[in-house]
């Protein structure tokens, strides 16, 4: 017996006219995991994907290793090892996020990716690391047929109301509240 609903991933390509601009962000677990399910429909239609990852080193991120392995993404990395202290904003942190979004923005405007991904830009922007106007203009230049999602925290108000789609990830319960720590395989 044949099934019908198997796709051959190898001979799907999707051309979309019009992509959309989504925000993942809230308090709430799962937002650079909705960014990543998004990467994984996108790469089995055969679509072409950029991540720019603002707050996160390549170390601690076991997605990002793993979706590295496949064809058809490019994931570039500017956070540091370290977590940034709000309170504490260095000059490298700062340029590493202004390199983030211009290499974003370069990408944006190659015509190699269908998908574009800034992670955590929403909170490298409310901790002021990049100007929010210029996620806003990145956003507003964006080619109408890449798709642009961002995630983080903090989402500006002016990021929300010109994004297509915005899903707050809201906390209920986490087991960080409890003491627990971070579990490698699962939380990274």
């Amino acid at each position: 017996m044949t099934n019908n609903n198997c796709v051959n991933s190898s001979s799907l390509h999707i051309d979309f006219k019009k992509g959309l601009v989504q925000v993942f962000t809230g308090h709430g677990k799962g937002k650079t995991s909705a960014a990543v399910g998004s990467i994984v429909r996108a790469l089995s239609h055969g679509l072409k994907v950029y991540v720019a990852i603002f707050m996160k080193a390549s170390s601690i991120n076991g997605e990002w290793a793993f979706l590295s392995k496949f064809p058809g993404i490019k994931i570039e990395f500017f956070g540091s090892d370290n977590f940034c202290d709000p309170a504490h904003i260095k000059p490298s942190e700062k340029e590493r996020s202004r390199l983030a979004l211009e290499s974003a923005r370069k990408a944006m405007h190659s015509g190699e990716y269908n998908l574009i991904v800034l992670d955590e830009v929403n909170v490298a922007a409310a901790w002021k690391l990049i100007d929010n106007e210029d996620v806003i203009k990145l956003i507003e230049e964006k080619p109408l047929e890449i798709e642009l999602i961002l995630t983080g925290r903090y989402a500006d108000f002016e990021v929300v109301k010109i994004a297509d789609m915005v899903t707050e990830m809201l906390n209920i319960k986490h087991p960080f509240d409890t003491g627990e720590i971070a579990r490698e395989g699962i939380e990274y």
